[in-house]
């Protein structure tokens, strides 16, 4: 499986070791130039990562660090003993833009993160504990409550923005902090005759992917074995077997994801990141058996996973509530990090075929197209009347949460996006993701440079020129996605098709000598289609949804005056059609349907009825008796009954699921109804 690792390392926030057993690796270099996720990634550089300060200050995260390191008086601002990972990601995040090729001015940003950098230094304790939940006083005591006093789920952030903040500014400050607080977790726990005080593990795994990706960062071998004690410690009863802690089973003897959705993907990652750098057999199997349960039998059609509110749960397999989906954005960006780690592992197109979904629909959504407001879960309808409770689990967007876990998690991955779409593997480049940009890999170690310009997803068409290149054979490889049905690889514009091209496993593979400035085309077919789903999924049984490319589609109230949406149904014989629409929600493409708004009956006091009454119709012609006032027999004229069962003609606007709840208030849904 291993594959010959590039000579120069990724400048992303996963880099292999170069042991790593391995079938593809990171690119050297990436960059989005332009297109979709450059605008997305544009919104986040100039007002999502810019507020961060402000809010974080607004929240209190700021003032809890100030206050152990004494430069300030009073007590602790916020409800949880995880504030101090917002600061972090937002760290992590920040680093991440100020690695990028931009035209905007960035000295204030750089101010910034050097500010809090040098705050969170002056916070950190001589033995190189950091947490201001305890330092404060709120705590019991360090590590007195690891269920949830998420000390170690908080040095895992830390870690990753230090280690973000050394890859992009080539600086020490933050990375020492870190080191300093995994030297300190590394003499505090260990199994039982090492010595150590603590043989046991934080209950929100973080920690473990972070010490992985420390261990690559510093060569330092003891992290990545005290990444694999925390792995291997759960499942053991430490947290009483509790699913919600990921203790009810040993990892490498589980059958399916299960308990808090995030805290397991984590979990997941950093299974994959060790079993990424040891090649060990079983945890390579435990990692895909656990990936294949959740995308067959627990991911909503938009990528997001978690079906309840309570624990923030994953669930039964098939139980995929719609209005009650948590699908946590948070979760979303688990899997999209477990999901690009199990491609880099195996070389499997299907992993970044579940990445795409996720990435353009149950992770999108959670940031408002102007970038200031956030979704902290992402249900698959809202129905007419929803009355919201406020706070974070609302279905409308919110400026910031008291738990904002979510809003600069979107940051960083959104600051990182570029490195998620391109791999090599010493032979040749895979394109995993299809975005305008610039990718560097290797082959027959030399450097592969190749461009790439899209309209992706609006456009089907991706344009490949390869802009540096060995003289030697090279193999790209471009994947096809698994909704896509047709397709056609061609040499430039409208050229004679690629007649060497392999389609193996996923991938469209070409392998040649290739010339600098040569080009390919592929053009993948965007019909909008309908999808059903497995009929274990009682919720939607009946029902089906819209798609076009990578985009799930979703109506919204107010594309539909008159009514509300929970007495609409599509009728399946009328052919969808394509509407660009650049006037809306910063320019898209709605499919249109045809539909019907039904008659919904008056209901009492009860509103369950008889089968025969509440939808069953007689035949068209059926002849009833005469009425009561002994006039003429009436009959009914034909189809009547059935025209009036379906209710008045509607064209029906579906807009992507990633832009809904951002014009203001009202009922939504993914699934559709057709009788």
């Amino acid at each position: 499986m291993s594959r010959t690792p590039p000579s120069r390392p990724s400048s992303g926030p996963v880099r292999l070791g170069p042991q790593a057993r391995a079938a593809l690796w990171p690119v050297v270099a990436a960059e989005v130039t332009s297109g979709f996720w450059h605008e997305r990634r544009r919104v986040n550089a100039r007002v999502g990562i810019p507020q961060g300060p402000a809010l974080l200050e607004a929240a209190g995260n700021l003032h809890n660090l100030r206050l152990v390191a004494g430069a300030t008086e009073g007590s602790f601002v916020g409800d949880y003993p995880f504030q101090d990972t917002d600061v972090y990601k937002w760290l992590e995040a920040a680093s991440w833009q100020l690695a990028q090729l931009t035209d905007d001015p960035q000295d204030e940003l750089a101010a910034d993160v050097e500010r809090i950098v040098a705050l969170v230094a002056a916070a950190q304790q001589e033995d190189g504990y950091l947490n201001t939940w305890f330092q404060s006083g709120k705590g019991e005591g360090r590590y007195s409550d690891l269920r949830w006093g998420h000390e170690l789920y908080c040095a895992g952030h830390l870690i990753q923005a230090a280690v973000a903040h050394h890859r992009a500014t080539g600086r020490e400050e933050l990375l020492d902090v870190a080191r300093r607080f995994a030297d300190h977790i590394d003499a505090t726990f260990g199994p039982e005759g090492s010595g150590r005080p603590l043989d046991t593990f934080d209950a929100h795994p973080e920690v473990e992917t972070a010490l992985v990706e420390l261990h690559r960062e510093t060569g330092e071998r003891r992290y990545l074995d005290l990444a694999a004690y925390f792995v291997d410690r759960h499942g053991h009863g430490a947290h009483r077997h509790e699913a919600y802690c990921q203790d009810r089973v040993p990892l490498r003897e589980a059958e399916t994801v299960e308990g808090h959705a995030v805290r397991q993907l984590y979990l997941l990652a950093a299974a994959a990141d060790l079993a990424t750098e040891t090649g060990e057999p079983a945890l390579i199997e435990a990692c895909v058996r656990l990936w294949h349960a959740m995308a067959a039998t627990k991911t909503h059609l938009t990528g997001g996973v978690g079906a309840h509110h309570d624990k923030e749960d994953f669930g039964d397999p098939f139980e995929l509530p719609n209005e009650r989906a948590y699908c946590e954005t948070c979760a979303a960006i688990a899997s999209i990090q477990f999901g690009w780690r199990m491609a880099l592992l195996t070389g499997q197109a299907r992993y970044s075929d579940l990445v795409e979904r996720t990435l353009f629909n149950g992770f999108l959504a959670g940031m408002s197209l102007d970038g200031e407001s956030w979704l902290y879960v992402n249900p698959l309808q809202v129905r007419d009347g929803y009355v919201d409770a406020g706070g974070d689990q609302s279905s409308r967007r919110t400026r910031w949460f008291r738990c904002a876990c979510c809003p600069p998690n979107v940051m960083r991955l959104l600051g990182s996006l570029a490195h998620y779409l391109a791999s090599t593997d010493g032979r040749g480049l895979q394109l995993h993701q299809y975005a305008s940009g610039r990718f560097e890999g290797e082959a027959h170690s030399r450097p592969i440079v190749v461009s790439v310009n899209t309209d992706y997803p609006w456009q089907g068409r991706i344009e490949i020129t390869v802009e540096q290149t060995p003289t030697r054979p090279w193999t790209l490889s471009l994947r096809v996605p698994q909704w896509c049905g047709r397709y056609r690889l061609a040499h430039g514009h409208d050229g004679p098709p690629v007649e060497s091209a392999v389609l193996d496993d996923g991938w469209l593979r070409v392998e040649r000598a290739w010339a600098p400035g040569e080009r390919v085309v592929l053009d993948l077919e965007l019909h909008p289609r309908l999808v059903v789903a497995d009929p274990r999924v009682d919720a939607v049984r009946g029902c089906v949804a819209i798609e076009r490319g990578p985009l799930v589609h979703c109506l919204e109230q107010v594309d539909h005056p008159g009514g509300g949406l929970d007495e609409v149904t599509v009728d399946l014989g009328v052919p969808l059609a394509v509407k660009e629409r650049p006037e809306l929600l910063g320019g898209v493409v709605t499919v249109v349907a045809g539909g019907h708004r039904r008659p919904l009956p008056a209901t009492d006091w009860w509103p369950y009825r008889p089968a025969d009454a509440a939808g069953a119709t007689e035949p068209a012609d059926a002849v009833h008796p005469a009425a009561a006032d002994g006039s003429a027999e009436a009959t009914t004229e034909p189809g009547a009954a059935d025209a009036a069962l379906r209710g008045v003609p509607l064209e029906l606007t579906a807009v992507p699921y990633f832009a809904w709840a951002n014009r203001g208030s009202g009922s939504m849904r993914v699934w559709l109804p057709t009788g």
